[in-house]
């Protein structure tokens, strides 16, 4: 009874605290996003060993800087392309929004006489208020930039207390070890996850944007955009990344050769990127199970919306590792893991 109670007391919780949970939330995964890249960043450079840091420290602390400094111009470009490029696109794409309604309908009716099938216009999505809704989701976030920024900010500046925080909370040698091995062990994983996922979803953007604009798919940008975004959503990101250009192509283009050719260049890329080299790049990271990643999407998608959607994998990241070291919640661990290994507890 005490638990349940407890559950729905957190669940009030997030749902009450969700205008200040988010941008937190934001802000936590922009800043591990940034030192993420910096670590990798950092591999490249010379005297990133630790007797280096102690032989070179003057050198290895410059390189240091470098990789941090390089991982902010990265993130700055990112948003920098966003606010220039993608931006203006989407302001184009909402004008239209009406005119490509009117599209879909003429394509139904089209389907219907050549199928004989009958469709009712109330069964067709409304482009519009789909987009309306994202845009709001989207919109949110936005104008919470100012709060995003200053919580990433005291994150940068006292990222070098953590630790000493973590040993004033707690002074007993065993349990500040359990601690920081579960906190270590979510560090290392969750930087894993968010930089090679940024890395593939990247490069599949990328890649996408290529393929629509050289078949000559209209908003090919922002189509990139969302293949990009939609990629750290788990499943029904995919779906929605390859739906959504399609469903364009098919109601706009004059012939089936366009959409099929943005069918066979979308897909083509998810499995390439999501199913065969994301797995074999991310290693063990995410040895949870498929049907556990479902539910947890749905879970915090009922809660937060579309930037609960976002996050819900590195939520579930972390309460796999941190239920995988204590023995009252290791059975939870092996529910959530894809094949019943989970990582293995620190003795105390």
């Amino acid at each position: 009874m005490n638990g349940i109670i407890l559950f729905t007391v957190l669940i009030l919780f997030l749902w009450l605290g969700r205008s200040i949970l988010i941008p937190l939330l934001v802000a936590t995964f922009l800043w591990y996003l940034i030192n993420a890249t910096a670590t990798y960043v950092r591999k490249v450079f010379p005297y990133n060993s630790d007797a280096s840091r102690t032989t070179r420290p003057i050198a290895s602390r410059a390189f240091d800087w470098t990789s941090n400094i390089l991982a902010v111009l990265a993130m700055c470009g990112l948003i920098y392309l966003f606010s220039t490029q993608i931006q203006p696109m989407f302001r184009e794409l909402m004008i239209a929004m009406p005119t490509l309604q009117h599209k879909l309908f003429v394509f139904s009716n089209y389907l219907s006489e050549s199928l004989g099938i009958r469709f009712d216009a109330n069964m067709l999505p409304n482009i519009a208020n789909i987009a309306t809704n994202i845009g709001a989701s989207v919109a949110s976030i936005v104008t919470s930039t100012g709060m995003i920024l200053v919580y990433m900010l005291f994150m940068f500046v006292e990222q070098s207390t953590f630790n000493k925080k973590i040993i004033a909370l707690i002074p007993n040698k065993t349990k500040y070890k359990k601690a920081r091995y579960i906190l270590d062990s979510i560090d290392e994983n969750m930087k894993k996850y968010l930089f090679m996922k940024t890395l593939l979803s990247g490069i599949t953007g990328v890649l996408s944007y290529f393929w629509l604009q050289m078949i000559g798919v209209e908003f090919a940008g922002i189509w990139a955009f969302i293949v990009f975004i939609t990629s750290y959503i788990p499943t029904i990101g995919a779906i929605i990344a390859c739906t959504l250009p399609i469903l364009y192509s098919l109601i706009t283009a004059p012939s089936l050769q366009q959409p099929i050719l943005t069918a066979l260049g979308l897909i083509g890329l998810q499995i390439l990127f999501g199913n065969i080299l994301e797995p074999k790049l991310t290693g063990k990271t995410l040895n949870l199970s498929t049907l556990a990643i479902l539910i947890n999407l749905v879970f915090w998608g009922m809660i937060w919306g579309v930037a609960g959607m976002f996050f819900s994998v590195p939520l579930l990241v972390a309460i796999f590792i941190t239920t995988a070291q204590f023995d009252s919640t290791r059975w939870i661990a092996v529910l959530l893991s894809a094949d019943g290994k989970i990582p293995d507890k620190r003795d105390e």
